[in-house]
């Protein structure tokens, strides 16, 4: 047996009077989720925690089957910095790095207007010859994130709000808080220069450009996520299968590169609504050749929720469903081993709220070695119904593994 998983990001909802009381998941038209869910078996997952971040990295992780309280996860940016090559040593703290859009003295939007790769470079860049030097390293990513490596001088005993979280307030409301002595001096440090990154970057040349073609301008910096250094057994270790990750952000690949799986790079993969379903796909069916597991993330739906647009997470539930989902299940006559294969959301991030919740999420699972429950559409609403009934997070990947009937 080899297995699929795919996650669309923040892809569960709640129930919309603009589409009649029901979530997007519902109203979209999702025929192969549905297939998945109709042969399969569902349930509800509980994949966060109270006093814990409600981000991908803790939903992921243990949907994954890792306990972040276990592997001391406290933030985001050490599994995105090991994406990119970054090897944090043990003193180092890395730090999530936005690039935001600020107006008036308010966070309008946590991406910049979705800036591209090659104009979030060109800003970093300029970020890096202000602010950078001894103990202080800037390191570009993947559109509007990027990171921060602060030093030994510097520490991460401090408190960061999330800016997807924070839309519509007043910066100066929002600045990094201490929440020890020890570090007053890392928050002030990273408040002026958050602070001070607007001047920097308000007029910068790729700002302009934005200006003038009507986009949003990546006018200042904004710092969050902050952990050390991660220790954590490997995903072969801890199950005895080969694993390989497919992923347009950082964060996921960082948590492939952690758990020694193969991360394999999509050409044309953004993580966002025009990512290469197609080219996700044809690299997940590929991977099952080599690999018995293959873990298959997308954004598109997280961003659309961020953005609070129906319309923008309809069309990105649609296209992962018919784009990627069917795709994979017709490619999977040509795998000569059987295959199981689930689909599920890491957290929850309805529409109104823009923002992660700690709402249960559905999830189905097909495995052609064992009997389907009674539902048939993969929703929220379904899902409550299925044979799994409600499991906590941990449970997800023993119940994908099993093969018992």
């Amino acid at each position: 047996m080899k297995y699929v998983v795919v996650l669309g990001d923040g892809m569960s909802d709640r129930p919309l009077r603009e589409l009649g009381n029901r979530t997007p998941l519902e109203a979209a038209s999702t025929e192969y989720m549905d297939y998945i869910a109709a042969n399969g078996r569902c349930g509800l997952l509980k994949t966060l925690r109270e006093g814990l971040p409600a981000g991908s990295d803790v939903a992921n992780l243990i949907v994954l089957g890792y306990d972040p309280v276990r592997y001391h996860l406290r933030g985001r940016a050490p599994l995105e910095a090991a994406s990119i090559g970054i090897k944090l040593s043990g003193e180092e703290t890395a730090y999530r790095c936005n690039l935001i859009t600020v107006e008036d003295g308010r966070i309008t939007d946590h991406s910049g207007g979705h800036i591209t790769s090659r104009e979030g470079l060109e800003l970093i860049k300029a970020v890096g010859k202000r602010f950078g030097g001894e103990d202080i390293n800037f390191y570009p990513g993947v559109s509007y994130r990027n990171i921060l490596v602060l030093g030994g001088r510097y520490n991460g005993d401090v408190k960061c709000m999330p800016p997807h979280d924070i839309i519509g307030q007043r910066l100066d409301e929002n600045l990094v808080k201490p929440l020890s002595e020890g570090g007053r001096e890392t928050a002030e440090f990273l408040n002026d220069m958050m602070k001070d990154s607007i001047s920097l970057l308000e007029n910068h040349p790729v700002n302009l450009r934005r200006e003038k073609g009507g986009q949003s301008k990546a006018n200042c910096l904004w710092f969050w996520g902050q952990g050390k250094r991660l220790k954590m057994p490997s995903f072969r270790e801890k199950y005895n299968l080969d694993g390989a990750l497919i992923s347009a952000v950082d964060l996921l690949k960082g948590i492939g590169h952690y758990l020694g799986m193969e991360v394999l790079d999509v050409p044309g993969a953004t993580g966002y609504l025009d990512t290469n379903y197609e080219g996700k796909a044809d690299y997940a069916l590929n991977a099952l050749r080599n690999n018995d597991f293959v873990y298959v993330h997308v954004e598109s739906t997280d961003e659309a929720s961020h953005e609070g647009s129906i319309e923008k997470k309809i069309k990105a539930l649609e296209d992962l469903d018919r784009r990627l989902v069917g795709r994979i299940i017709k490619g999977l006559d040509d795998i000569d081993d059987d295959v199981s294969i689930a689909v599920l959301p890491d957290h929850s991030t309805p529409i109104k709220e823009r923002t992660h919740t700690l709402d249960l999420i559905p999830f189905a699972i097909y495995n052609p070695l064992t009997r389907g429950d009674d539902i048939k559409k993969y929703s929220e609403k379904e899902a409550v119904n299925g044979y799994y009934g409600v499991r906590d997070g941990l449970e997800f990947i023993k119940l994908l593994l099993s093969n018992n009937d």
